[in-house]
């Protein structure tokens, strides 16, 4: 069987599919005129090879060099399996930044816009006779469209300040699937920790023809947990499926998910029809809660100290794409034996098997919307689809406990001034939580909220001492929150909007190790050996750890990104400061979370008996 964390959708899991990576056929269309001359049928066009799925940017990509607005690509591929009678051929793309065409054998199969976000095309229809058959993508990425979501992506050819070099085109994970017509097309799973269930949604491609039925299998290890059969006469359903096991708080132990005890419940979803198969997947689902109480972040009902590191996840070789699916798992395990609960995604919308990895492994994940840099209606539609395609895509990972679709109030510039940029911010928070009200959602990371469920913060205090000076307790934070901000803007843009929100501080250090003189630098302070950087580091978690008011902090970077050298580790995913030094420093309790230091101390006794 397939491996969950291989296969590039592991929440809806087939033995059989083609991976479709490695050379393809590669074209720059520099005056846009690929489509007036039939490029899409023409393998002449192609005189240049590049490595799918790295950005030509990149130099794992082959091409390494800046491209023009448009690119092209091509491949003549051999299918493993030929679709027979009643199948249909799938062909999947993780992401195409920003705005792709696909044709199949010249036919075009369909088209998607949004650069982080996957999509799927029936391509049946445009197959030739045989197993060979060409594929052509056009990819759109104009880099200077502020109104496009792009995150971090530098609109110039080489990077400057916080943006790196941009990524075109394909660049996560391209593949193929034979299924049958009536075929399970997307899973979502929703815990239900108190009522011992768990809620499974499920979108058939099609509407039955004749009833079909749906069963479902949840294990533990050999355990079977649930095994009930549902029967359905729509293309979606929506059913609750009992977790008996879990109605005991003592056998809840075993069975919740928490970055200490990371465990998942093997999945099987059937969809057959008066007792024959017609199609089936695994997947998998960590029982677990979120929320907030009385300015506590809440896991599974108990407060949790977060201890979040901010990720770019930008690798020098091969830009936002990873150089490969063992990086995705290293960088979770590189956060998580540095001593951090957690990762902030920063401007970028990571491959699912990353975040696989992080329900594998035990790392919560505050999930951010690439942003744009222009307000105006076509940033708001531009950002409200993807936004919808990713929350669609990520909500049934356990890992992701915060959603953040705007960061810095990047793209609504005046939203202190701009009714309808406060509209778009509040927005977005509501349409998020009608998808999916299970976990907290932040308007506005950073500054200027308008509806949060934590008060996420910036603060770049140029010591630890000023840390402690700013949220030293009640009283203090009141000043942060209303008239003192710690940044240039107001923290929040409305009142009375109180409800026991947490406050996290989600950017806080940024030390560097001071730069040669000829180094391309950019960063917030700078010490001048490694000993300074312990030093700095520790003093400004033992801050936020001693302030009775934080619930939380993000330190600024895992990881050197570009010239931004302000990580814990270099751009090679070397430490800095011996890694036992680091997470000796983050894992001490908490003033603000007695039953985390608790749990921490019990762990600790069970592991130095």
């Amino acid at each position: 069987m397939t491996d969950h964390l291989e296969y590039p959708r592991p929440l809806l899991v087939r033995p059989d599919w083609q991976d479709l990576s490695g050379p393809w056929g590669y074209a720059t269309d520099e005056g846009d005129r690929g489509l007036a001359a039939g490029w899409h049928r023409d393998a002449a066009a192609y005189t240049r090879t590049i490595t799918v799925p790295y950005p030509p940017e990149s130099e794992l990509s082959g091409i390494h060099e800046s491209t023009p607005p448009v690119v092209w690509y091509r491949r003549t591929l051999r299918l493993d399996r030929v679709p027979a009678a009643g199948e249909r051929l799938l062909l999947h793309f993780g992401a195409v930044d920003y705005r792709a065409h696909v044709w199949v054998n010249g036919v075009h199969a369909g088209e998607h816009e949004g650069g982080h976000t996957p999509f799927t095309l029936d391509v049946t229809d445009a197959l030739v006779p045989g197993d060979e058959q060409t594929v052509v993508v056009r990819a759109e990425d104009e880099h200077d469209d502020a109104t496009q979501p792009r995150g971090k992506q530098d609109w110039r050819d080489e990077p400057h300040g916080i943006w790196y070099h941009r990524t075109t085109g394909i660049w996560q994970p391209v593949w193929a699937e034979v299924v049958p017509a009536l075929h399970l097309r997307r899973l979502h799973w929703t815990p239900d920790v108190p009522g011992a269930a768990v809620t499974l949604e499920v979108e058939l491609s099609r509407r039955p023809e004749i009833p079909a039925d749906v069963r479902v299998v949840l294990t533990l290890g050999e355990e079977v947990l649930a095994d009930q059969t549902f029967r359905t006469d729509r293309r979606d359903g929506r059913w609750v499926v009992a977790v008996p096991a879990a109605r005991h708080q003592m056998e809840q132990a075993r069975l919740l998910w928490s970055p200490e005890t990371p465990n998942l419940l093997d999945a099987r979803v059937e969809l057959s029809r008066d007792g024959r198969p017609i199609d089936a997947a695994t997947s998998y689902v960590g029982l677990r809660s979120v929320g907030f109480r009385d300015g506590r972040f809440l896991l599974n009902g108990q407060p949790r100290f977060l201890r979040l590191v901010l990720a770019q996840n930008y690798w020098p070789g091969s830009h936002l794409a990873a150089p490969g699916s063992a990086a995705l798992r290293r960088e979770v395990e590189l956060a998580k034996e540095l001593g951090f609960n957690g990762v902030r995604i920063h401007q970028k919308v990571e491959d699912p098997r990353f975040l696989a990895w992080c329900d594998r492994l035990g790392m919560l994940v505050w999930s951010e919307l690439p942003s744009a840099y222009e307000y105006a209606p076509r940033t708001v539609e531009r950002l409200t689809r993807e936004w919808l395609e990713v929350v669609a895509r990520d909500r049934s990972h356990p890992c992701v406990v915060t959603w953040v679709p705007f960061n810095e109030s990047w793209g609504v510039w005046h939203a202190a001034d701009v009714a309808e940029q406060r509209h778009a911010l509040t927005a977005l928070y509501h349409l998020t939580k009608a998808i999916d009200g299970t976990r907290p959602v932040i308007s506005n990371d950073g500054w200027e909220h308008t509806e949060s469920d934590i008060w996420g913060l910036h603060d770049y205090a140029p010591t630890g001492a000023s840390i402690s000076e700013r949220y030293a307790d009640r009283e203090a934070m009141g000043r942060i929150l209303g008239d003192r901000p710690p940044a240039r803007r107001v923290a929040l843009l409305t009142e009375g909007t109180g409800r026991g929100q947490p406050v996290v501080l989600s950017e806080i250090g940024g030390t560097s190790l001071r730069p040669r003189q000829d180094e391309s630098w950019h960063g917030y302070a700078t010490v001048g050996s490694t000993e300074e950087l312990a030093e700095a580091f520790a003093q400004f978690v033992d801050a936020v750890l001693d302030s009775p008011e934080l619930a939380g902090f993000c330190w600024t970077q895992l990881t050197d990104t570009e010239q931004e050298t302000n990580g814990l580790l270099t751009e090679d995913r070397e430490p800095k400061l011996p890694m036992e030094t680091v997470r000796r420093i983050l894992t001490r309790p908490a003033r603000s979370a007695p039953a985390e230091a608790i749990d921490a101390a019990r762990r600790a006794a069970r592991e130095n008996p």
